[in-house]
């Protein structure tokens, strides 16, 4: 990977940083050290999720990630370059461990930018990822104690009632190098027990995920369905490239969402740094749940904790 300016060439003024949110633990100091060695932005961002998405203590990504309501893994995850816009991503890919890696090969490989169902799971196996059992012993033992049986009862049963839990759990990775290149990445189980073949926000570019190297990045966790909405992270971006500091624009992106009326209204959190390397976490909702995000620029000696801040 090499940085691709096109018109509007960036100045290099961006300290090499990495933004992820509190379930990327298992990626954030790999992430730091590949930075430290002048790695480029893409590859860290796929190391940092491909650690998360193997660790079993992580119960909302990958191996550790809750099934659908059939007991069937189905992964989303997206990548997205700033320097030239491509992306890639899946959604409700099935038998592959590192969902991260097979979006990015989708945007390398492929004319397409989104595979989606047992054509994600194709592609994966013809580009060489090797099927296995995903589903995690404790995942699955989380799953029959909480997620019964239907019978002869309808699936869609289970999501009509008003006491419904939404999604709530995704890695991001928000990076920037040496060279100045920004690039983002999003990978999640999704809606614990979700309806088979539910892609939320996290395989949806715009939506869960944006990077512009001329104005910043953006990410969303949580309810994936607003995200999808508001087309939440491309609407952040906007604020940032009409001139809006990365705090006003996460700001008035929440604030934003008080348009949606009926459907699932649940938490959402929009983790955003601008070309600067300006960093500003917000949630919607004030609900008295602490939600954090892990930060690190060449400055500092290890990351630190930011909490996110709801909108006003």
């Amino acid at each position: 990977m090499s940085c691709h300016y096109g018109l509007d060439k960036v100045p290099q003024v961006m300290k090499p940083f990495i933004l992820m949110n509190s379930e990327g633990w298992p990626g954030i100091d790999r992430a730091i050290a590949l930075l430290q060695e002048g790695a480029l932005s893409l590859d860290v961002v796929e190391e940092s999720i491909r650690l998360t998405e193997s660790e079993e203590r992580v119960k909302t990504v990958g191996f550790g990630g809750a099934p659908n309501a059939m007991g069937v893994m189905q992964l989303d995850a997206s990548c997205m370059r700033g320097d030239t816009l491509e992306s890639g991503s899946v959604g409700a890919i099935e038998n592959v461990m590192h969902p991260i890696s097979v979006a990015r090969k989708v945007m390398e490989t492929l004319p397409h930018v989104m595979l989606v169902g047992a054509g994600a799971t194709l592609f994966a196996r013809e580009v060489g990822f090797q099927e296995t059992d995903i589903l995690a012993p404790s995942a699955r033992a989380r799953f029959e104690l909480e997620c019964p049986p239907a019978g002869d009862r309808p699936l869609v049963e289970n999501f009509i009632s008003p006491n419904t839990q939404g999604s709530h759990g995704t890695v991001i990775s928000l990076v920037g190098d040496a060279h100045g290149c920004l690039t983002g990445g999003v990978s999640t189980s999704g809606w614990d027990f979700k309806y088979p073949g539910r892609v939320g926000d996290s395989a949806v570019i715009g939506a869960g995920l944006y990077v512009d190297n001329r104005y910043g990045a953006v990410a969303c966790t949580h309810c994936g369905e607003n995200a999808i909405r508001a087309s939440l992270a491309r609407t952040v971006m906007l604020y940032m490239q009409k001139g809006a500091g990365v705090r006003e624009a996460v700001t008035e992106g929440l604030l934003g969402l008080r348009a949606l009326v009926g459907g699932y209204q649940g938490q959402l959190v929009i983790f955003a740094v601008d070309n600067q390397g300006e960093v500003f976490v917000g949630k919607r909702f004030s609900d008295g749940t602490p939600l954090h995000a892990l930060f690190w620029n060449s400055t500092m000696p290890e990351a630190q904790m930011i909490d996110a801040i709801a909108a006003e």
